[in-house]
């Protein structure tokens, strides 16, 4: 797991074209202890993954999916957890997500949200400095250049409020170049190899390098908020995919899903009494 004080590489096979990096000192704890009175004694905690979970990847969410959720809420706490900054999971999940969910965590938890009102961050050049910024993203740009793929597309570096995405072949590839990406990758470790080099280039920088960032992240926002029991729900719950970690958590109780009608089957075999 990551912790504050580590620098952490974590599995390379993931399942996607991107790592994240960002500063180990920016994120605290939120260490909010409330009653369960502020939640109406909801409490279950029901956490979704976006991609593959609540949406098709890359895509918006069904009517369906809303009105499950809108039905479970009046029993469970809800949240969704994703690598994608805020813009993107509410082209996917709607323009009101901060109000249709009780949690939002973007950027796997970098950037939370607890009843549509963000908790406490710290931007990543605020924290690093422009011109540390400037030289690290040069540095990831001569590297990439660099590199014979197969394909490259566009946007190699993205920047986001907590971290900055790095994507070898280009954030603009369709699913197919990206998987194709992702099996090219675990033979040639494109990506390991460009965190070493970051790695030795920048040590002293005090970052953390992740490939398929790690959902877990995020639990540390309702870890203290007197929940019976936190339920996750994510479709790469296997050795590997970015689901994963947070699926085994001690602390959660992990479902893995096919589909988003899987998941809607799940949480209605979880909720027997709401949908009868």
């Amino acid at each position: 797991n990551l912790s504050y004080n580590e620098t952490t590489l974590s599995s390379a096979n993931c399942s996607d074209n991107f790592f994240d990096i960002i500063n180990n000192r920016t994120y605290l704890h939120s260490s909010l202890i409330r009653t369960m009175a502020s939640w109406q004694n909801r409490d279950v905690l029901l956490l979704f993954d976006v991609d593959g979970t609540l949406t098709p990847a890359r895509r918006t969410v069904t009517p369906e999916i809303l009105e499950l959720l809108k039905i479970v809420r009046k029993k469970a706490v809800i949240g969704f957890v994703g690598g994608s900054d805020l813009a993107k999971q509410q082209e996917q999940l709607g323009p009101t997500i901060l109000e249709d969910f009780d949690y939002a965590f973007s950027e796997n938890g970098l950037i939370a949200y607890r009843s549509g009102k963000p908790l406490a961050s710290q931007s990543f050049i605020g924290w690093l400095g422009e011109e540390k910024y400037k030289k690290l993203v040069n540095f990831i740009l001569r590297y990439i250049a660099d590199i014979d793929l197969p394909i490259k597309r566009g946007t190699f570096v993205e920047f986001r409020n907590g971290m900055i995405n790095v994507s070898p072949v280009g954030r603009n590839c369709t699913v197919e170049e990206r998987n194709n990406f992702e099996e090219y990758d675990k033979i040639h470790k494109i990506r390991p190899k460009l965190v070493e080099a970051l790695k030795e280039a920048f040590h002293d920088y005090s970052l953390t390098y992740s490939i398929g960032w790690d959902k877990t992240y995020c639990l540390q926002h309702v870890q203290n908020e007197g929940f019976k029991v936190i339920h996750f729900f994510g479709d790469k719950a296997y050795e590997g995919g970015n689901d994963w970690e947070i699926y085994n958590h001690e602390s959660v109780v992990g479902h893995s899903v096919k589909s988003p009608d899987d998941t809607v089957k799940q949480v209605k075999e979880l909720f027997p009494d709401l949908f009868s």
